[in-house]
């Protein structure tokens, strides 16, 4: 007696190409406080507790006699994460922001940036009087396989239109990565 033919497998539906899948290529959290000193150092020790690394300090670019900024004076802290610290700081700053974000705030390369107002809005943060309030800023930048295109040392190009993302591909890749509603 034959064996019985064995049933073919579902055909899988087609995937789709992954070099062309949407991802975070880093993600930059600044706290510009607009003076050096005592003001600066809280908002550092602020950015170490939040992303668990060293923040660097940001300079003033010209000098500004109003303010009382000199060029070159340290007036701000920022800290630069990528991989996969970038999407867990981002998964807890979209909590505290309450999983929203506005449609202007997406750019039309797909990059975005919000604020958020204060370190304690972050789940697990408690108030500390010694640091006071002290909120930042995050700005997002999205592309695809082959982003580096333009940073590499040896022939360098700008990026192409089909590598680049819209903001209607990182609108769809915000619901569905982080379950994000943009506000109209």
């Amino acid at each position: 007696m034959a064996a019985p033919e064995p049933t073919p497998a579902p055909s899988a539906p087609p995937v789709a190409n992954p070099h062309r899948a949407i991802r975070l290529i880093k993600v930059v959290v600044n706290a510009g406080v607009g003076e050096s000193g005592e003001h600066r150092t809280k908002a550092e020790k602020v950015l170490e507790m939040i992303t668990h690394q060293k923040p660097i300090a940001t300079r003033a670019r010209s000098t500004n006699r109003d303010f009382g900024i000199r060029q070159g004076q340290e007036i701000g802290a920022k800290v630069t994460l990528r991989g996969a610290a970038a999407a867990e700081f981002l998964g807890r700053a979209f909590d505290a922001r309450d999983r929203q974000l506005d449609i202007d705030s997406i750019d039309r390369y797909g990059n975005f940036s919000f604020g958020i107002a204060d370190y304690t809005d972050f789940t697990g943060m408690k108030y500390d009087p010694q640091i006071g309030i002290h909120g930042m800023d995050v700005a997002v930048e999205v592309g695809r396989a082959g982003f580096r295109v333009r940073q590499r040392r040896r022939q360098s190009r700008p990026i192409p239109r089909s590598i680049r993302s819209t903001a209607a591909e990182t609108r769809a890749f915000l619901e569905t990565q982080f379950h994000v509603t943009v506000l109209e």
